[in-house]
């Protein structure tokens, strides 16, 4: 039997009260990052930053709420500073749609409609994506 995965809805609705639900649908002391390089204290405040701006995208993109998941990374490239990112993926096949990296600085979004062949999109401002969508 597979493992059920939380909704978006569930997600969205759970941090909208306080919680933290991960992608599995349980509250833990991760704040839904399946990894991460950074200290564990500083996971709630990242955690709160990435879930409004996941669920400003997923508004913007017209993602289905009940169909889709979403999870953290706190990444450590081999040169620069460490960055987070967002990734909405497919409940029933587990797949990433969509990873987002909502930086201050340079905002670069990745996707399956190209095969994660090239960024969708880099710039200084996700508003900037939203706007190139017309959304």
């Amino acid at each position: 039997m597979a493992k059920r995965s939380a909704t978006l809805r569930e997600q969205f609705k759970a941090f909208s009260e306080g919680r933290y639900l991960d992608s599995d649908g349980t509250e833990s002391n991760c704040y839904n990052f399946y990894d991460w390089f950074c200290k564990n204290s500083s996971l709630k405040n990242k955690a709160n930053t990435l879930f409004r701006a996941s669920r400003r995208f997923a508004k913007k993109m017209d993602i289905d709420l009940d169909k889709h998941y979403v999870f953290f990374k706190n990444n450590c490239p081999m040169v620069g500073p460490l960055r987070d990112d967002f990734r909405i993926c497919d409940r029933e096949t587990g797949h990433v749609i969509w990873t987002v990296t909502p930086r201050t600085d340079h905002v670069e979004i990745w996707g399956s409609e190209n095969g994660f062949r090239d960024p969708i999109f880099e710039g200084h401002s996700i508003n900037s994506f939203y706007n190139m969508r017309g959304v």
